[in-house]
């Protein structure tokens, strides 16, 4: 029938268009949502580097205030420090999670007439206590284990002695970004450090 064959090859390249816009859509919203997904996960980074630096800020206020031997509240620090009040992740922000907040103390050490340089104290070479701790500071501020500073850092592991930066973990597997947190420093000068009366044993 020489009309039906007229009438076929009148839509075929209206088809082939279709089929073309088609692709054409498919791959402009491919890019479209693959640049809406970046625009999340970069936002979402600037938030974790932005609240961590908070972390360490607001983690190192409250160590100042405890005693370096008092376990319980320096594990309710560094839950306080995620905005959590149990263990478990930063919100909106895993993997970091409470365990790694690692708080340290410095000394502000000099050895054979050098300038006082801030050193990390070995938990082994801790005060026993914080009214021990202030009686070695008042016979010499620059002695090894006279903790003077408190030092918080954001690390993979805080039971380590190098503090390696956390992974960031990206919310779509198919953006991973291989970078790692900041550690976000922060250093802030002892306060009253849980400070126990004058008398008080050293337990």
């Amino acid at each position: 029938m020489p009309g039906a064959d007229r009438k076929a090859r009148a839509w075929r390249p209206r088809n082939r268009e279709s089929g073309v816009a088609a692709i054409e859509v498919a791959l402009l919203a491919g890019v479209f949502l693959l640049f809406v997904f970046g625009v999340i996960e970069i936002a979402r980074m600037m938030y974790i580097v932005n609240t961590l630096q908070e972390s360490t800020r607001r983690a190192a206020a409250a160590a100042s205030l405890v005693s370096h031997r008092d376990t319980g509240a320096l594990d309710r620090i560094r839950q306080q420090a995620v905005f959590r009040d149990s263990p478990g992740n930063l919100i909106f922000g895993a993997p970091v999670t409470d365990r790694n907040i690692r708080i340290d103390y410095l000394a502000l050490a000099s050895r054979g007439g050098s300038a006082p340089v801030l050193s990390p104290i070995p938990t082994a070479s801790l005060p026993t206590c914080p009214r021990e701790n202030r009686r070695i500071c008042l016979l010499n501020p620059h002695a090894a284990n006279c903790i003077r500073f408190v030092r918080v850092r954001v690390c993979e592991n805080n039971e380590e002695d190098a503090c390696h930066p956390v992974e960031y973990l990206s919310m779509m597997p198919f953006l991973a970004l291989p970078v790692g947190l900041p550690r976000a420093t922060t250093i802030t000068m002892v306060e009253s450090l849980g400070s126990q009366p004058e008398g008080t044993p050293c337990l």
